[in-house]
């Protein structure tokens, strides 16, 4: 009597062990329902194998397993929580894989102590230490592994998926693995290192593009950052203007009494000493979008600064669909990409850049024109360099494009490099 509910309770505990691993790798959160679901879904899928067994026996019921256990299972994981075909599937066959463990210890146990009871008492002792490691160590990084794209997951749930169909075609269905023959033997060890070479070289290059393309957002977030501090300090600008402005009437009454007094080099020093101040800090006006104006006139002055003549055309209003740190992004990347083509020119006289911007149904339109002294390559129709943290600027550019549902171009034609875009 002992012996048959220890062994019925290894089967209870080999289910429970078996759903519980596979929904937690398959994302399943961490609440009271979920927990009841779980467990009244499993508590059915006992009673039904109790079933098969008092009908059709314990070899009919192992055989059929997979449509009374594994594909349930997977069923739960798509449905209930409303997971992927390919990770329910991944999460239930490797799911598979995790129950090896305590078979082995199990068996190791039973060979020990020469007892059937005392292998399914080490094996429901050994599920339980597994699952707790499980939770503790793996079951976030399985997680995080199979969602991050279809190719990792089908590279990470290859090796369970091909054991699962050798255990049951080799072990369960036919006598294959304990035939004795060489090939039988060996097969395994010969299917796990093809496997895991395979895995290693292909979950590689995985990880070697994702951290390429983890690379680029993070110097497109910094580049982002660096336009709202850019922003802002063009912002501040505009204030002390307005500041100085404000102050205007003590300048004027400083001057009325050097006037006064006749002190004429003071006054004209003064007035010197004020329009170099003013013209420090005053944005030109370009048009009415006051952010395009305050950005235009940081890179006129910068253009002036490198003997660049910058001419530019801009119609804009206020209404336009780009927020603010969007639209500093937007046309700094392009000035400034323009004003490193140009400024390598060695004679001053060739260096030209020629902006136009202006708005058509609330949608900013750009035509950005410069000379350069080495021709541009282009990859996929976008700029690139060789240059060590250089070739973002476009990346930004097109990014703010797109995300916009914006179209873009970048060409060159009669030695000019040109980048237009709609958006």
């Amino acid at each position: 009597m002992i012996e048959t509910v220890i062994e019925f309770s290894r089967y209870l505990a080999a289910l429970l062990y078996g759903s519980t691993v596979a929904v937690s790798f398959a994302g399943m959160a961490r609440v009271r329902k979920n927990y009841l679901a779980v467990g009244c879904f499993t508590a059915a899928l006992f009673v039904l194998q109790i079933a098969c067994l008092r009908i059709w026996g314990m070899a009919v019921t192992v055989k059929i397993y997979p449509l009374l256990s594994h594909l349930p299972v997977a069923v739960f994981i798509a449905v209930y929580l409303k997971r992927p075909w390919l990770i329910s599937l991944t999460s239930m066959v490797v799911s598979f894989l995790c129950c090896q463990p305590p078979r082995w210890i199990g068996t190791v146990t039973g060979e020990v102590f020469d007892s059937a009871s005392m292998d399914h008492i080490g094996y429901i002792t050994a599920a339980f230490l597994m699952y707790y490691f499980l939770q503790k160590y793996v079951v976030e990084s399985v997680r995080h592994l199979m969602e991050r794209s279809t190719k990792s997951c089908l590279l990470f749930g290859g090796m369970p998926a091909f054991y699962y169909l050798f255990d049951y075609a080799a072990i369960v269905h036919t006598d294959f693995m304990y035939s004795g023959t060489r090939a039988a033997v060996q097969f395994m060890p010969f299917v796990t290192a093809t496997f895991y070479f395979v895995f290693v070289l292909l979950y590689y290059g995985e990880t070697q593009k994702q951290a390429s393309i983890q690379r680029e957002r993070d110097m497109l977030d910094s580049q982002f950052r660096q336009a709202q501090t850019e922003f802002a300090s063009l912002r501040q600008m505009q204030q002390n203007a307005a500041a100085y402005r404000h102050d205007m009437r003590h300048h004027i009454a400083l001057l009325q009494s050097l006037a006064s007094e006749e002190r004429i080099e003071e006054m004209k020093e003064y007035l010197r000493i004020a329009e170099s101040d003013m013209d420090a800090i005053t944005p030109m006006r370009f048009c009415d979008n006051e952010t395009v104006n305050l950005i235009l006139s940081a890179f006129s002055a910068k253009a002036k600064q490198l003997e660049i003549l910058l001419t530019i055309d801009a119609k804009l209003s206020n209404s336009l669909t780009l927020s603010d740190t969007e639209l500093c992004s937007l046309i700094s990347n392009a000035l400034e990409n323009a004003i490193q083509a140009s400024k390598n020119i060695a004679d001053s006289n060739e260096r030209y850049i020629k902006l136009r911007l202006y708005s058509k149904n609330n949608k900013l339109c750009i035509d950005i024109r410069n000379s350069y002294q080495i021709e541009p390559r282009f990859h996929k129709g976008i700029p690139v360099s060789n240059k060590q943290g250089h070739g973002f600027g476009t990346k930004s550019i097109a990014h703010i494009v797109e995300k916009h549902g914006g179209v873009f171009q970048f060409s060159v034609k009669d030695g000019w490099f040109i980048f237009q875009a709609t958006t």
